[in-house]
């Protein structure tokens, strides 16, 4: 009588060591998961005068393959504590505000308005050897 309650203690310990194991397995493989998935997340902080693309959600409705989800590129004007924030088209004519996890920075080029510099191109000197 004695063997089988010393079995089953046995046995309860061991189930209890091995829920304690996959408690901690569960736990470090949450806080890999996190780090990986904070490292995927972008700076949303946007300062007055950048350029910004914005998300256009309209397309999700009629979405085509190659349809492209992002416009603008537009200037930012205005922030506010809610997360919203105000912009303006590039030429100044449209202004609206929206919220901020719609936008993200451009990353693109900008045109400088102004004169036109002419490069004039050589033909490249060879030297005979």
């Amino acid at each position: 009588m004695e063997a089988t309650v010393t079995n089953r203690v046995n046995g309860l310990h061991e189930l209890e060591e091995f829920q304690f194991q996959a408690f901690e397995s569960a736990k470090l493989y949450k806080e890999r998961m996190k780090l990986m998935h904070d490292k995927h997340i972008l700076n949303r902080n946007f300062n007055l005068g950048e350029l910004v693309l914005l998300y256009n959600s309209r397309l999700r409705l009629f979405s085509g393959k190659l349809k492209f989800r992002w416009s603008g590129p537009f200037r930012v004007v205005q922030m506010f504590p809610s997360g919203a924030v105000k912009i303006e088209s590039e030429d100044g004519t449209n202004k609206f505000t929206v919220n901020g996890k719609r936008l993200k920075h451009y990353l693109g080029m900008t045109e400088e308005k102004g004169d036109n510099v002419v490069i004039t191109l050589e033909e490249p000197q060879y030297t005979n050897e």
